[in-house]
């Protein structure tokens, strides 16, 4: 299998290639020339398999030049039980009662985040790619983060021989919690670098540096090759199709489904990859009835599906789920290729208009082939809360600000809809990596106020009872290794003098 660009660049590339470039020569993103499925046999042989092999075998599908026992060595590896704990993504049903909901905690790895199931798994497939291709240059990893991925990214590629990385996260995007996390980072090949300004500015600068052919040219005559950790690496998003196919499996297992039988997901949702992910195991042959879209008040998906026009002219709000404070989500591109049946003309034409003049609208054939697959909505920040307390007063489940969301948005859609579809909600984020807004929502507004982390943590430990994982601990107490903060029309020059010195 072949990966071409969503842009219609002329040349494909193999799954190693593609990889280590990131982002396809003219900007476009890299997708599978075609898109693999799932038999129901296949579907039925993984019920006997762990989580690493479902992983293996979903990744074997798309990755050509990787062998399936190669992947299980990197599954086995990247999953392994003293990351993870017994179980990798558990799926927990939400109340005994209620046999429709169901909780994807993605968020058990190192970093709290459901982007440790990618993101432990990357440097693997990295690092193979280069031996695969024959490269001897460095491999830089270049990324932005609204607050998840540039942990996950840092502990993943971590004093990995070969290899630098660079995060760029928005001043005063993140929660504390994230933030700590990145700023006392180690290893002797990591660099995190705050922007002023929101996280598309931060985006948008590492996308220029990508698209910058002489800054391309000056680091490959000094043996240097950007690459990128964000989900518009395809190597960033593959990995999340695998846990969507294993959420239908284990239904099956638990005996909720029967085979053939659709089930509904829930995805909050800020760059669109995860969501896209779910999507790709759709179109494997895994029974999806509805993708639900869940936006916070930063609602330019939202009004996306709903209408057909992306406009990102819009006020930029911060709220309690930064990881989905976005107004650029780029992973959508990957989708208006395939739903447009591969047309690079089209998906040319409103990346310029959205580049230009901030805006785009699709016409009503791909809208109406959109609304048959997704539902959007929003949640503001009063809603994220009731929600918070509603889920914990009715399941005794705690969770995070960017799972309520999801929840908000399916509960009134279920409402309005009476979709009795079994429903699989992807929970992205441990509820301490978010514990002050957590605690407000679960003993009133302003309760976290003037309290430190460190307790606003303790008590919520206290009140779930759950133990605080260990990349929660103690944060403020470590040493802050990360102190650089610049303008984002300086962030290339940044680059230059972390790579090659000024």
């Amino acid at each position: 299998m072949k990966y071409i660009s969503t842009r219609g660049f002329e040349k494909k590339y193999t799954a190693a290639e593609a990889i280590i470039l990131g982002i396809a020569p003219d900007g476009g993103l890299f997708v599978p020339e075609e898109i693999p499925t799932l038999s129901r046999g296949d579907i039925e042989s993984m019920k006997n398999m762990k989580y690493y092999q479902i992983s293996a075998k979903v990744l074997s599908k798309f990755l050509d030049g990787f062998s399936e026992q190669e992947l299980l060595e990197y599954t086995s590896a990247a999953y392994s039980e003293e990351k993870w704990g017994e179980n990798t993504v558990p799926l927990v049903q939400m109340n005994p009662y209620n046999d429709r909901e169901y909780i994807l905690e993605l968020w058990h790895g190192p970093t709290c985040a459901f982007k440790d199931v990618a993101l432990q798994l990357l440097p693997h497939l990295m690092t193979a790619s280069i031996a695969k291709t024959g490269a001897k240059d460095k491999i830089c990893i270049l990324t932005a983060t609204s607050g998840d991925t540039g942990k996950a990214a840092l502990e993943g590629f971590k004093d990995l021989p070969g290899t630098e990385i660079i995060v760029f996260y928005p001043t005063g995007g993140v929660s504390e919690a994230q933030k700590l996390q990145m700023v006392t980072t180690g290893g002797e090949n990591t660099h995190v670098v705050a922007v002023n300004g929101c996280f598309d500015d931060a985006q948008t600068g590492v996308k220029k540096i990508f698209g910058d052919d002489a800054f391309a040219k000056e680091l490959e005559s000094r043996g240097i090759r950007l690459s990128s950790a964000n989900s518009i690496n395809w190597g960033r998003l593959v990995p999340q199709i695998a846990y969507y196919v294993y959420s239908y499996v284990e239904l099956l297992r638990m005996e909720k489904i029967e085979m053939g039988e659709a089930i509904n997901i829930v995805v909050p949702t800020g760059n669109f990859g995860n969501i896209l992910a779910a999507w790709f195991a759709k179109q494997m042959g895994i029974p999806i009835h509805k993708l639900i879209c869940a936006s916070n008040r930063n609602k330019v998906l939202c009004d996306f599906f709903n209408n057909g026009k992306y406009d990102r002219n819009r006020e930029f709000y911060k709220t309690t789920s930064p990881s989905m404070d976005i107004l650029i989500s780029s992973n959508l591109e990957r989708l208006l290729f395939e739903v447009t049946e591969c047309n690079s003309g089209l998906v040319v034409e409103w990346m310029n208009a959205l580049y230009s003049s901030g805006t785009y609208t699709v016409d009503p054939t791909t809208l109406k082939v959109l609304h048959r697959m997704f539902v959007g909505g929003f949640a503001d920040e009063k809603g994220v809360y009731k929600t918070i307390l509603d889920v914990y007063d009715r399941t005794d489940h705690v969770i995070d600000t960017h799972t309520a969301v999801g929840f908000n948005i399916y509960n009134r859609y279920h409402q309005r809809s009476g979709d009795e579809h079994k429903t699989v909600f992807a929970s992205t984020a441990s509820p301490f990596k978010f514990a002050p807004a957590v605690m407000d929502a679960i003993r009133g507004e302003g309760y976290s106020t003037g309290r430190s982390v460190e307790t606003v943590i303790a008590e919520l430990s206290e009140e779930s009872g759950l133990e605080i994982p260990e990349g929660i601990k103690d944060l403020s107490k470590k040493e802050i290794r990360h102190k650089d903060v610049i303008d984002k029309e300086d962030m290339e020059d940044k680059v230059r003098e972390i790579l090659i010195g000024g």
